[in-house]
């Protein structure tokens, strides 16, 4: 059977210990680690990780790595704030993804995933050749410690993702598949983007959602099945493929709801 995980956030306040615990008490086997405040790439917080993973046995299969500055979800300011793309933010976000390599290698995990942000379709635009440039430089970091980077999907095409990976051109790029994104951006239909992905997929987000309803707004997000992701035939045509990693739940609101969503997310990916 595949292994089903969640995605958790690390800040200042979480306590890793108890995190790992209710992983474990919700019968889950893996988990991503979310880290937006690089402050948080620390020796102490990497020995807790390791210990409360050996503790409870959940892995620990993907570091989704942040970056600092401005990011605001959307179509307008998006593409001005998001990722690497933005030239007045790259130097120093790549700088940043460069250290998240430090604490994986601290934590022994060798995935490192982020949102890369508005990649254009035109690969002649000075904002494509310059991102791909600095990918390139960061993969072949990654790669000399036997890293792989990955692409968090949805805020560019299929098409324009699959030239970014051949355009990067090391053997260590690939993505962690948000089967929810895709919808939320409108960049896809997520059972058909797997056509394009298959090979390059190595970590996924388990994730529902509606398409946008107007130009400006990412669509919604709902619980696990209740969306447009077709998750079962996604899943299905991933694994046909060769896919062989978890299946990582997200689900982006907190509280009681969370865990009730997640409960059922993960009752849902074992009957499939």
């Amino acid at each position: 059977m595949a292994k089903i995980g969640v995605l958790f956030s690390l800040h200042p306040s979480t306590n890793i210990r108890e995190e790992f615990i209710k992983i474990r008490d919700l019968d889950l086997q893996t988990c991503q680690i979310s880290v937006w405040d690089t402050a948080l790439h620390t020796e102490e917080n990497a020995n807790a990780i390791i210990e409360a993973s050996k503790e409870t046995g959940v892995e620990v299969s993907t570091l989704w790595a942040g970056w600092t500055g401005p990011k605001v979800w959307d179509f307008y300011d998006g593409p001005l704030t998001l990722g690497l793309v933005p030239v007045e933010y790259r130097a120093i976000r790549l700088q940043e993804l460069m250290l998240a390599s430090d604490f994986a290698l601290k934590i022994g995990v060798e995935n490192i995933a982020t949102h890369v942000g508005f990649l254009p379709e035109n690969p002649n635009d000075a904002d494509y050749i310059g991102t791909i440039a600095a990918l390139r430089s960061l993969a072949k970091h990654y790669k000399s410690r036997g890293q792989y980077f990955l692409f968090e999907t949805g805020q560019e095409t299929p098409t324009t993702l699959v030239r970014a990976i051949e355009d990067i051109g090391t053997d260590n790029v690939g993505i962690n598949f948000d089967t929810a994104n895709l919808i939320l951006y409108g960049k896809a239909n997520s059972l058909d983007a797997v056509e394009m992905y298959g090979k390059y997929v190595r970590d996924l987000h388990c994730k529902d959602g509606l398409f946008p309803t107007d130009g400006r707004k990412l669509g919604k997000e709902v619980a696990l099945g209740q969306g447009k992701a077709n998750i079962e035939a996604v899943i299905r045509h991933l694994y046909s493929v060769g896919y062989k990693g978890p299946l990582t739940i997200e689900r982006e609101i907190s509280g009681d709801e969370q865990i009730r969503d997640i409960k059922a997310a993960r009752d849902l990916l074992r009957s499939i």
